[in-house]
């Protein structure tokens, strides 16, 4: 192995480290309560490692939210693009989302008041789902309105269900009262 290879492979197991560090701090106090000391004392790295990699625990809280990206969007982009009817785009959607939230719950952190919704892995997922609203518009699934806007309205009831399904709530339960909420909607749209 190369030295560059190796300064390559302590980069990777570095920021490794920390952000397994943070999950565990998160988890134990709290993000409110959570301090870059906290973390960093978590690990077996210099204190300043910690800052070779972030600058603060809100960038360090973030890159752990696009990691959950990361894992997502290539699942709500297959049933996205997969679906064959309007109901289906919603319900496979809602369903995969709501899913995968089920599926780590235990591996959720407390999240700040609200998260930080411009980091490149996040924007990412919202411009897929803009396109795939846009595909679906011109297959006919959708009916012809404003992408962003829609994008958004899914999403916001999309993170607030999941807060629900976080706290136990139904994965089916929560699927289908926002399928049901966003077709009626849609039928709206469409007359409209």
């Amino acid at each position: 192995m190369t030295a560059s290879s190796r300064r390559e492979q302590t980069k990777i197991q570095n920021r490794e480290t920390i952000l397994a560090a943070a999950r565990q701090v998160f988890a134990q106090l709290g993000f409110a309560t959570a301090t870059v000391r906290d973390i960093i004392r978590a690990t077996p790295l210099a204190s300043g490692t910690f800052y070779n990699y972030f600058k603060s625990k809100e960038e360090v809280y973030q890159a752990l939210r696009d990691e959950v990206a990361l894992k997502v969007r290539p699942r709500l982009r297959e049933v996205r693009r997969g679906a064959g009817t309007r109901e289906e785009f919603l319900a496979a959607s809602f369903r995969t989302f709501f899913q995968f939230v089920a599926d780590n719950r235990g591996d959720s952190q407390p999240v700040p008041e609200r998260f930080r919704m411009d980091s490149p892995e996040v924007l990412a997922g919202f411009a897929e789902l803009r396109e795939d609203i846009q595909a679906a518009i011109a297959r006919g699934l959708l009916p012809a309105t404003d992408a962003a806007t829609l994008g958004a309205a899914l999403t916001g009831v999309a993170f607030e269900l999941a807060e629900r399904i976080k706290a136990g709530a139904d994965v089916e339960a929560m699927t289908g009262f926002a399928t049901a909420l966003f077709l009626g909607g849609l039928e709206a749209l469409a007359k409209a």
